[in-house]
C-alpha cells in the first residue's frame, strides 16, 4: 500500500490513471442509474403496450364468448310471442307459443339452456341442454322475501337492458355466468329472460389460458370478481351481496392509494374515450402492471395483471450493459493512451532535456515543436538552457582568466614578470621527480646582484627595481624554451637549465656574466650604475634532493662572492666543494 501511495505521489501517469478510473467510476454510477431508468422505462413502455394489447385481446375474447349470448338473449326479449306471453300468462295459447319460442332459441344458445321469469307471477321457467325439463319448464317462483331471489329484483331495479351475474342457482344446482335481460314495455316490467354460460367452461376458455406472468379476470362495476382462473377468487351472488362482503379486486391491491387509482381507472375507461389504461401497482407484495379495459356491452371490466419481470426478461438488456462496459473500458484505455502520447511522452522529453541541462549538457536538447503549453515550455527550457550555456561559458572564461591571474599572482614575480620562488620550486620539483630509470642532468644557477644594497642606498629603490628588471631582461635571451629563470628573492635569481654538461654550464655562466657587464644602467639623474653578478652553479641529476642541489649552488655562490664578485663558480661534485671558479674582470 505504501508503494502504491508513493507511486501515486511521484507519477503523473499513475495519478492520471487513478483519477480517470475514479472519474469513470463516478460517471458509471449515474450511468448505471440512467441505464436502469432507461431499462425500466423501456420495460414499462413495452409492458404498457403489451398490457393494452393483452387487455384488448382479453376484452374481445370475453366479448366473443358472451356477446353472442347477450345479443341472442336480447333478441328473445324482443320476441312478440314471448312478450305476449309475459303480458297474459293465464292464456294457455300464449303460454304454449311463448314456450315454443324459448325452446326454439334454446338450441341457439351456447349452453343450450334458457330461463324466463314472468314478472307478474314470479314464475321461473327453465330448460337445459339435455331437455330434462321438457313439459315441466316451470321450476319455481321468485319471491322478494327469498334472499336467493335477490338477483332478480336487483336486475330489474338496475335499469339496464342486460346484466351479467355469476351465481349458483341452488334450486337448479348449477353455477353459471348468468345473462339477465329485462323485458319491458313502455316502462312496464314484463320479466327477465336470459341464459347461462357454464362458469368452469368460461374460465377455461377465457381467463385460464396459460400465459407466463399474466393473470386475467373480469370484475363488475363494484370491483367484484366475476371470473378468475382460481374459482376461489370469484365473488358469487354479487347482485345480492353487500359491498363489504364482496370479493373485489380492490382487496387484492396492497395500498389504499393504488386501490383508489384502480377505481379511478375503471371509471375513466367506462366513461372516457380511452379503451385501456395501465399503471404499476403493488399486489401481493409484488409490483405488477395493471391493465383495465371496459366491456360496455356486458357491463364488466377486464382487469389484467402482468408481472413484467416474468414477461420481459431483463437479461435481454445484458448485451447492451456489456457493450456499455466495453465502451467505457475502451474509453478509459483510449484516454490513457492519448494522454500518454499527448502529455506524458512529451513531458518525458522535457524532463530528459531538463536532466541534460542539470548534467551540464546544453547541446543535445530535444525540443518539442508543439504549439501548446508543453511545446512552449520545451522551447522556453531550450532557450533557458542556451542562455545558461552562454552564461556558463562566460563564467568559465572569467574563472579561467581569474584563475590564471591568481596563478600568476602566486607563481609570477610582479616586478620582473618571471616566475617567483613558488613557481620555480614547482617546476624544479617536477623535474626532479622524473623517473630514475631514465636519469637526466641539468644545471642549477644561483645569481646574486653585486652591491645591490649600495645601489638602493645611493640611487634609491626605483633604481634598484630597474636593475632587477634589466637583469631579468638580459638573462632571457641566453636561455632556451626548456630553461626556467625565476626571481628567488631580493636581489637573487635562479636558473634551471636542462641538458647541459659541465662545459656547457661554464659557457652559459660566462655569457651571463658578460651580458651583465655589457652596459651600465643609467639612473634618473643621469649617472651610470654598473651591473655585475656573482653566479654559483652546480650539476643536478633527476631524482636528487632539491635541498641538496640548492646547498651546492649556494656554496658555489658563496665562493664566487669571496673570490671578489662579478664571476661564477661551478661546484665540483667530485671534490665536494666549490673549487672550480672562473672570475671575470670588471669592465
Amino acid at each position: 500500500m505504501r508503494g502504491l501511495w508513493n507511486q501515486i505521489a511521484t507519477s503523473l501517469k499513475t495519478r492520471f490513471l487513478v483519477v480517470t478510473v475514479c472519474v469513470f467510476g463516478l460517471v458509471a454510477v449515474p450511468a448505471y442509474v440512467a441505464f436502469e431508468f432507461l431499462t425500466r422505462q423501456t420495460v414499462v413502455a413495452l409492458g404498457t403496450l403489451f398490457a393494452e394489447k393483452q387487455v384488448l385481446f382479453d376484452r374481445y375474447r370475453g366479448l366473443e364468448a358472451l356477446i353472442r349470448e347477450v345479443s341472442l338473449a336480447e333478441t328473445v326479449a324482443r320476441s312478440p310471442a314471448v312478450r305476449a306471453w309475459a303480458r297474459d300468462e293465464a292464456d294457455p295459447d300464449k303460454t304454449k307459443r311463448g314456450l315454443a319460442e324459448l325452446e326454439h332459441y334454446r338450441l341457439s344458445f351456447h349452453d343450450k339452456s334458457y330461463f324466463f321469469v314472468v314478472h307478474q307471477s314470479g314464475n321461473y321457467y327453465f330448460n337445459d341442454a339435455k331437455n330434462d325439463y321438457d313439459g315441466h319448464q316451470l321450476r319455481y317462483q321468485v319471491k322478494r322475501d327469498n334472499p336467493r331471489d335477490g338477483w332478480y329484483f336487483k336486475t330489474i331495479a338496475a335499469g339496464q337492458p342486460c346484466q351479467l351475474n355469476v351465481d349458483r342457482d341452488d334450486n337448479l344446482a348449477v353455477t353459471k355466468v348468468w345473462i339477465n335481460c329485462v323485458i319491458a314495455d313502455q316502462g312496464r316490467i314484463l320479466g327477465v329472460i336470459g341464459t347461462g354460460v357454464d362458469l368452469t367452461e368460461f374460465i377455461r376458455e377465457v381467463v385460464a389460458l396459460p400465459q407466463t406472468g399474466v393473470t386475467s379476470m373480469f370484475v363488475d362495476h363494484a370491483g367484484a370478481i366475476q371470473a378468475h382462473r382460481d374459482p376461489g377468487m370469484v365473488d358469487f351472488h354479487s347482485l345480492t351481496k353487500d359491498t363489504k362482503t364482496k370479493k373485489t379486486i380492490f382487496q387484492q391491491v396492497d395500498s389504499p392509494a393504488d386501490a383508489a387509482e384502480l377505481a379511478a381507472m375503471m371509471k375513466r375507461v367506462s366513461a372516457g374515450p380511452a379503451a385501456v389504461e395501465s399503471r404499476f401497482m403493488n399486489i401481493g407484495g409484488r409490483e405488477v402492471l395493471v391493465g383495465v379495459g371496459y366491456l360496455d356491452q356486458l357491463g364488466w371490466f377486464n382487469v389484467t395483471l402482468m408481472d413484467i419481470d416474468a414477461i420481459i426478461d431483463r437479461r435481454l438488456f445484458t448485451p447492451i450493459a456489456l457493450l456499455l462496459i466495453v465502451m467505457m473500458t475502451a474509453a478509459v484505455a483510449l484516454v490513457t493512451i492519448l494522454f500518454r502520447r499527448v502529455v506524458l511522452d512529451r513531458l518525458a522529453t522535457v524532463e530528459a532535456a531538463a536532466r541534460r541541462v542539470e548534467d551540464g549538457d546544453f547541446d543535445h536538447i530535444v525540443v518539442d515543436q508543439g504549439s501548446d503549453e508543453i511545446g512552449r515550455l520545451s522551447r522556453t527550457l531550450s532557450g533557458m538552457a542556451h542562455a545558461v550555456r552562454d552564461h556558463t561559458r562566460i563564467l568559465e572564461d572569467l574563472v579561467d582568466e581569474r584563475t590564471e591571474k591568481l596563478r600568476r599572482l602566486a607563481n609570477i614575480d610582479l616586478l620582473t614578470e618571471i616566475p617567483n620562488r613558488r613557481g620555480f620550486t614547482q617546476v624544479f620539483e617536477q623535474w626532479l621527480a622524473q623517473s630514475p630509470l631514465a636519469p637526466r642532468s641539468a644545471g642549477l644557477l644561483l645569481i646574486d646582484l653585486d652591491d645591490f644594497k649600495d645601489v638602493n642606498d645611493v640611487f634609491g629603490h626605483l633604481a634598484g627595481d630597474r636593475l632587477l628588471c634589466e637583469t631579468a631582461r638580459r638573462l632571457a635571451p641566453l636561455l632556451t624554451e626548456r630553461d626556467t629563470c625565476a626571481r628567488w628573492g631580493g636581489d637573487e635569481f635562479v636558473v634551471l637549465v636542462e641538458d647541459r654538461d659541465a662545459d656547457g654550464l661554464r659557457e652559459l655562466c660566462a655569457r651571463m656574466v658578460d651580458a651583465m657587464n655589457a652596459a651600465p644602467i643609467r639612473s634618473d639623474d643621469g649617472q651610470d650604475i654598473a651591473l655585475t653578478v656573482s653566479i654559483g652553479a652546480c650539476r643536478v641529476v633527476s631524482g636528487s634532493s632539491i635541498d641538496a642541489a640548492f646547498a651546492e649552488a649556494d656554496a658555489a655562490l658563496y665562493a664566487a662572492k669571496r673570490a671578489g664578485r662579478n664571476r661564477f663558480v661551478l661546484f665540483d661534485s667530485g671534490a665536494g666543494s666549490a673549487l672550480d671558479a672562473v672570475a671575470t674582470a670588471p669592465a
